[in-house]
This record gives C-alpha cells, structure tokens and sequence, in this order.
C-alpha cells in the first residue's frame, strides 16, 4: 500500500498554512447548520465552483488540526486490506511476530489462496488495545516500585 509509505510529517510551511486556515474552517463549519448535507466553495485561482460534502469538509478541519500540530497525517479507506508485511510493518514487529498473533486469534484476518489479508481496520485497534496495555503496565510497575519505597530519597 503505497500510502502507508508516503506517510511524512508536515513541512514548517505546511504547519504554518494549516494554523492560518484551521481557524477560520472550524469557525465556518461551526456556523453550519446541522441539516445541510453538501456546501458550494469557490476555488479563488481558478474561479470554480464545486460541492463538496459537509462530512468531507469536517475530515478536512481534521486534517488541518493534525497538521497545525506538526502531526503526519494519512487516509486509508476503513475497509482496507494488508499483507502480513505491511501489517507487521505498521505495528512495528517481525512478520513471524504478526503471523504469531494472527493465529493465536489476537487479530482477525481472512485468507486469500493461502495468503493471509488483515483489515486495516482491525491492525490499528490492535495497536492501540497495545498501546494502552502497555500504559497500563508502566503504571502498575510505577505504582509497585512507590510501594516499595523506591521513590524515597
């Protein structure tokens, strides 16, 4: 998936535009009414007019906050499918690792053939579900080494 691999954190130009534009979007669609579906926008250059739904337009305000923040952003359709490569590459581990998990059930998957495919979807809950394990943890060892007096001086 060429996407995942074009994933680059904004320029200081990038991040300057989007701190200048998200205001005045979220204050725009702050404005709108809850019924309206699609909204008409001109593209100043080319003096066109175009529709564009207001959804995509909310999905636009969240681009710019991620990137006024220096976040890298990407789109990925929800219904997406990976390989066990680019599913290991995304969490981080080995492609035996992942294969691992998918057949200890921790991550659902279909097969193709004899190829596995894994929902995008469901890779990036499991690295989240992981992520706050792993907070969880370093809270728990915090919490045990206080009790132990560790943190005293």
């Amino acid at each position: 998936m060429e996407v995942l691999e074009q994933i680059k954190k904004p320029s200081k130009r990038e991040q300057k535009a989007a701190i200048a534009s998200y205001g005045t979007l979220a204050s725009a669609i702050g404005q709108m009414s809850a019924r309206e579906v699609e909204v008409e926008i001109e593209i100043e250059e080319t003096g066109d007019r175009i529709s564009i739904p207001v959804r995509a337009l909310k999905f636009l305000e969240d681009i710019l906050k991620a990137m006024s923040e220096g976040k890298p952003v990407s789109i990925v359709p929800v219904a997406t499918e990976v390989t066990t490569q680019k599913a290991a590459e995304i969490l981080g581990c080995s492609r035996p690792h992942l294969v691992k998990l998918l057949e200890e059930g921790k991550i659902s998957f279909t097969k193709v053939g004899k190829h596995r495919r894994i929902l995008f979807e469901n890779v990036i809950r499991y690295k989240e579900q992981m992520k706050k394990e792993q907070k969880q943890h370093i809270i728990d060892v915090m919490n045990a080494d206080e009790a132990l007096g560790l943190y005293d001086s």
